[in-house]
């Protein structure tokens, strides 16, 4: 019956949509699609598909260690080792839409170990979301 997930939302502090845009938009190239007319100011939208699948923003408070995280699939080693390092740039920018960590390029990911795992890296972006990027 399932067929797929429509969108993930994650929460920001109030007032970083413009971190989130740069972050989701810019670094991870997530395409933002226009959201309701009334939340225009509470919400960020963004497509990682054509085919649907979205990021949703939306203010909240988040546990800063939390585990819990979605996991984004990417095409090939070569997109998931370039992904790594744009995400690994931005985070030594130290600007305010940096992650606060993320996994460096060449180094052992910061996730559970084990053969069973695919290759991966982890990052947690500037509202100390925790997320996951595959192959």
């Amino acid at each position: 019956m399932i067929t797929g997930i429509a969108h993930v939302n994650l929460l920001v502090p109030r007032g970083t949509l413009s971190q989130a845009t740069s972050f989701y938009g810019q670094t991870l190239g997530f395409t933002p699609v226009p959201v309701p007319v009334l939340q225009k100011e509470t919400l960020a939208w963004f497509d990682i598909t054509p085919h649907g699948q979205q990021v949703h923003v939306a203010f909240g408070e988040n546990e800063l260690k939390s585990s819990r995280h979605p996991c984004f699939r990417v095409e090939s080693p070569e997109a998931l080792l370039e992904l790594r390092r744009r995400v690994w740039e931005h985070y030594q920018r130290k600007d305010g839409a940096s992650p606060r960590e993320a996994d460096e390029p060449g180094a052992e990911d910061s996730g559970a170990q084990g053969v069973e795992y695919p290759k991966r890296f982890f990052a947690r972006d500037y509202a100390g979301n925790r997320l996951e990027f595959s192959l």
